[in-house]
C-alpha cells in the first residue's frame, strides 16, 4: 500500500486501493457505491499516483505558479504572472490531458461550470451532478481520490442549485490542508485535502447542516435555499453565502432570508451571521416599509466573495429581494438588497455598504466577486462589475467612491401597487462597458428593409430609453406587452466577472448585449400581486437581433484614469447571422456572439473563450490592444472559467469545456 489510509469518516479511492467509512448519522442519507477510479477516466498516459506523492511541491499563491482560489486569489483578479506561454508560442498549445466528467454523479452534466483549484501539483474540484469532490494530478489528469456527496435523495431533489456548482475552497496552515465545499442539499463539508476524508474536528464529524438556523419565510413549508458557489476562506474563517431559486415567478412574497454566515475553519464553530435583510432595530430595517422586512426573503449572496486579509474585510455582493420583477409587497429602498457590503471577517460587523440599486425590480443582482487592487497610483480599491454594465469603484477601506456617483431621477412606472425609487446612483467614471437603455438609434439598419422590420417589431412594446425604465404590465391600457430593456437580466456582466492586471491597473470586462422584455402579469399560483409574464418574446427583425452589434464584447478599462482603452467583439459573426438571406450582399462587421466569456490574464496575454452557447474557441489577445494573437480550437465550448498553473517547469492552461453532444470535460493545454 503506497498511502496511509486515514482514520475516521469519508472515503479515499485511488491506485487500486479502496477505503470507505461513512459517519453513522449519515449512513441513510445516500447509498454510497464503493468504486475504483481507473486511470481510463483520464485520457492521458501514466500510472495513477498516490495523493501524497503529488504534494512534493509547495506554493500558496499565483506568484509561485499555483491557482489556490476560485478567481486565482482572494482579490478575485483572475491574474497570474506566469509567462512561459506567451505571444511567440501560444499558437503551439496542444492538449496535455483530458478528463471526461460523464462517469461522475448519477447523470452526466452537459454544461458544467466548475473551476478547479491548483496547489502543489494537485487540482481540487467539484465534479458530477451530485457535486462530488476529486483530487487530480495536475500534470497527467489522473484522479487521485474521490469523495461522494452526502446529500439524501430528498434533500438533493429539493435543492434549488443542483449540479457540480462552480467549485470549492482550500485552507492551509503548515502541514494541514482542508477543502471546503457546499453540497447541493446545503451542507458545509470539510475534507482532508490529502486524503479526501471528512475532517472529524470540523462541525459534526466534518459536516455542518446549513439548513439549521435559517430565518424561514412565514407560511412557507419548503426550504428554498442552497448554493452553487464556493465558500470564501480567509483568516481562518469560512464564509457561506446562499442562493435561492430564480425569483421571476416566486410562489409567495415570503421566502427564506439570504443571511451570510461564518464559521471557524478548524472547528466549524459558528462565529457570526450578517442579516442581509435587517431585523427590527438593526441598521436598514427602516428602508423596508409596512413591515415588509419581516416576510420578504432572498437577498442572498450567490456570487463569489472576495476579501482583504490585512484589513480583515470580506466583500459581499448581495442580490435582490424576493420578486425579481415586482416589489409592491416590499415598499422602500430594501437594504441590503443589491448592495456591496464590507463586513469584518472576525465579527461580521458591517464596515461600510453602498446600495447599487434601490428597490431592485430588474433582477440586476450583483453577480460577480468584487475585485480588489492596489493601483499604480497608490489607490487601494474595490470594484463591483454589474449586470447593468457599470463598474462601481470604491476605496476598499472606507467605501468612499473613487469617482463621483450621481444620484439621478429615474422614471416611475404604472404597475398597480408597485413602489418606485425616485432616483438611482449613476457612476461618472468609468463609462458603462455595454449598451444601457434602448432607443430607435440602437436598431439595426443594414438595409432599409431591415430597418423597417426592426421598427415594426418594437411596436407592441414600450422603449426603455432610460437604463432604469421599469417593467410594465402585459396588455397595458396603451396596448403594449411590456418594456424593452438593455442590458437584460443576465447582463452586461454576470458571474464570470472580470480580470484585473495588478501591474498596469487595467480591468478587462466580458459582457453581452441582449434585449430583454420587462413584462409582468397576475400569477394565480402566487400571493405576490405580479410576476414575470409568460409568453412574451423578445422581438426580432427577419430572424435577426433588433439592435446593432457587437452582441458579445470585451472592454479594457484603465482603472487609474477611469477611461476605456479598447473594446473588441468577442467571437466571429455566427452563421445564424452571417447566413441570413436578409443580409445577402451586406458587408457585416465582426458581431461577436450573445454569450459571456470567461477571462484569464497572464503576464503578457488575455485569454478568452466564448462561453455557454458560443463556439469551441480559446483566443489569446494582446492585452494592450485587444488584437487576437492566436486562436485555438477546443473539443467544446469554454463553460468553466479558464485558469493557469505551473508544475515541474511546465505551464498549463485548463478549463471545463462543453457541447458537441458530449458530457462536459476538463481539458488542460501546454506547450509541446
Amino acid at each position: 500500500m503506497c498511502c496511509q489510509l486515514p482514520e475516521g469518516g469519508g472515503r479515499w479511492v485511488g491506485s487500486g486501493q479502496e477505503f470507505q467509512e461513512i459517519q453513522p448519522e449519515f449512513r441513510e442519507l445516500r447509498m454510497i457505491k464503493t468504486k475504483r477510479v481507473l486511470s481510463a477516466l483520464a485520457l492521458s498516459v501514466g500510472s495513477l499516483m498516490c495523493a501524497s506523492t503529488a504534494w512534493s511541491q509547495h506554493g500558496t499563491d499565483v506568484s509561485q505558479g499555483d491557482w489556490p482560489d476560485y478567481n486565482g486569489n482572494m482579490a478575485a483578479q483572475r491574474y497570474s504572472p506566469l509567462d512561459q506561454i506567451n505571444a511567440d508560442n501560444v499558437g503551439d498549445l496542444e492538449i496535455a490531458w483530458r478528463l471526461p466528467t460523464g462517469d461522475f454523479g448519477d447523470n452526466p452534466e452537459y454544461n458544467a461550470t466548475f473551476t478547479p483549484l491548483e496547489v502543489d501539483g494537485v487540482l481540487y474540484t467539484t465534479i458530477g451532478s451530485q457535486r462530488d469532490v476529486v483530487a487530480i494530478d495536475a500534470t497527467s489528469g489522473e484522479v487521485l481520490w474521490q469523495w461522494e456527496s452526502i446529500d439524501s435523495q430528498e434533500r438533493y431533489d429539493n435543492a434549488p442549485r443542483k449540479g457540480s456548482g462552480r467549485g470549492l475552497a482550500i485552507w492551509r496552515d503548515g502541514d494541514e490542508s482542508r477543502l471546503l465545499v457546499i453540497t447541493p442539499g446545503f451542507y458545509l463539508v470539510s475534507l482532508d485535502a490529502e486524503t479526501g476524508t471528512l475532517d472529524p474536528e470540523f462541525g459534526d464529524n466534518g459536516i455542518i447542516d446549513m439548513q439549521e438556523g435559517l430565518r424561514l419565510g412565514p407560511g412557507r413549508e419548503d426550504i428554498d435555499i442552497g448554493s452553487s458557489m464556493p465558500p470564501f476562506v480567509m483568516n481562518n474563517v469560512v464564509v457561506v453565502g446562499p442562493a435561492m431559486a430564480v425569483s421571476m415567478r416566486p410562489p409567495s412574497m415570503a421566502n427564506v432570508k439570504g443571511d451570510v454566515r461564518a464559521y471557524d475553519v478548524r472547528t466549524g464553530e459558528h462565529l457570526w451571521t450578517f442579516h442581509t435583510i435587517p431585523r427590527p432595530g438593526e441598521f436598514g430595517y427602516d428602508t423596508w416599509l409596512d413591515g415588509s422586512a419581516d416576510y420578504t426573503g432572498n437577498t442572498g449572496v450567490w456570487a463569489p466573495m472576495s476579501g482583504d486579509p490585512e484589513l480583515g474585510h470580506v466583500y459581499l455582493p448581495v442580490e435582490a429581494p424576493t420578486g425579481d420583477r415586482y416589489g409592491g409587497d416590499r415598499p422602500g429602498d430594501n437594504l441590503f438588497g443589491t448592495s456591496l457590503v464590507a463586513v469584518d471577517i472576525e465579527t461580521g460587523e458591517r464596515q461600510w455598504h453602498y446600495q447599487i440599486i434601490r428597490h431592485d425590480i430588474w433582477d440586476w443582482d450583483n453577480p460577480a466577486a468584487p475585485i480588489l487592487a492596489d493601483l499604480p497610483n497608490g489607490r487601494k480599491i474595490v470594484m463591483q462589475v454589474t449586470k447593468q454594465a457599470y463598474v462601481y469603484t470604491f476605496d476598499r477601506e472606507t467605501g468612499e467612491p473613487i469617482w463621483p456617483i450621481e444620484d439621478l431621477p429615474v422614471p416611475a412606472g404604472d404597475v398597480p401597487g408597485e413602489w418606485y425609487a425616485a432616483t438611482q446612483p449613476f457612476p461618472t467614471k468609468p463609462a458603462g462597458f455595454d449598451r444601457q437603455g434602448i432607443t430607435e438609434d440602437d436598431l439595426i439598419d443594414y438595409t432599409p428593409e431591415l430597418r423597417a422590420a426592426a421598427l415594426e417589431a418594437i411596436q407592441p412594446f414600450r422603449l426603455g430609453t432610460n437604463l432604469y425604465s421599469p417593467p410594465s404590465v402585459r396588455g397595458a391600457e396603451d396596448g403594449t406587452q411590456g418594456t424593452l430593456s438593455l442590458p437584460s437580466a443576465t447582463g452586461g456582466a454576470n458571474w464570470e466577472g472580470a480580470a484585473m492586471d495588478p501591474e498596469t491597473g487595467m480591468l478587462y470586462v466580458p459582457s453581452r448585449t441582449v434585449v430583454a422584455v420587462l413584462s409582468v402579469a397576475k400569477d394565480e399560483n402566487s400571493d405576490i400581486d405580479y410576476s414575470m409574464a409568460l409568453g412574451v418574446r423578445v422581438p426580432r427583425a427577419m430572424g435577426l437581433p433588433i439592435v446593432k452589434p457587437p452582441y458579445g464584447r470585451i472592454t479594457a478599462i484603465d482603472m487609474v484614469e477611469g477611461e476605456h482603452e479598447w473594446m473588441v467583439a468577442n467571437a466571429d459573426t455566427p452563421s445564424i447571422i452571417a447566413d441570413n438571406p436578409a443580409l445577402e450582399g451586406v458587408d457585416l462587421p465582426r458581431t461577436g456572439v450573445e454569450t459571456r466569456s470567461g477571462l484569464l490574464l497572464t503576464k503578457t496575454l488575455l485569454f478568452a473563450g466564448e462561453g455557454t452557447g458560443g463556439g469551441p474557441y480559446l483566443r489569446a489577445h494582446d492585452k494592450q490592444t485587444g488584437e487576437i494573437v492566436a486562436e485555438i480550437e477546443m473539443p467544446g465550448t469554454q463553460t468553466g472559467q479558464p485558469f493557469t498553473y505551473e508544475h515541474n517547469g511546465k505551464q498549463y492552461i485548463a478549463m471545463v469545456v462543453s457541447g458537441q453532444g458530449q458530457p462536459s470535460e476538463l481539458v488542460a493545454y501546454a506547450l509541446p
